[in-house]
């Protein structure tokens, strides 16, 4: 079962629906904010929405959304929301950065040839030696923390945003 989105970011807006489809209904394309989920809504009529809005998809009462119509793939965005996409993650990332930091914090193995840190691009056996034993000498605190603690590993924020 797949767990739900509450916020969603928009990534694209079509007020006049796919030019493939028969109804003309307006359409977003977005993405949610806990788990990336690519989405496609209808959105209400009359109802004004732009790239990078906040709006809500939970199951209460939606302000905007007329219903989520599906869940899409990366290759059925539209140009504009592929172009959009990285810039979108990046501002979900940053204004979710102590989730990620707690993540390098109590991250464990996974068997026992490999660490949850290694998924992530650029750590390697020595990158993840050295935020182990950074992180048992005192807990990281923020992506900047990381980076000067953890020599040459790069922008913090970067390395997520590639991942997700």
């Amino acid at each position: 079962m797949f767990k739900r989105e509450e916020f969603a970011v928009v990534l694209d807006f079509l007020p006049y629906g796919r030019s493939k489809e028969a109804s003309k209904e307006p359409l977003a394309q977005a993405i949610g904010e806990q788990f990336f989920t690519l989405l496609e809504l209808v959105i209400k009529p009359q109802t004004s929405i732009a790239i990078g809005d906040r709006i809500y998809i939970g199951k209460g009462v939606r302000d905007k959304v007329e219903y989520i119509k599906s869940r899409i793939e990366f290759n059925q965005l539209t140009s504009g929301a592929q172009r959009e996409l990285e810039g979108i993650i990046r501002r979900v990332v940053s204004s979710r950065e102590q989730e990620y930091v707690n993540f390098f914090n109590h991250a464990g193995s996974l068997s026992i040839r490999t660490h949850s840190l290694e998924l992530l691009p650029s750590i390697g056996k020595k990158h993840l030696q050295a935020i182990l034993s950074e992180r048992e000498k005192k807990p990281l605190s923020s992506f900047e923390d990381i980076q000067q603690r953890i020599p040459h590993l790069g922008s913090v924020e970067d390395i997520i945003v590639q991942r997700i």
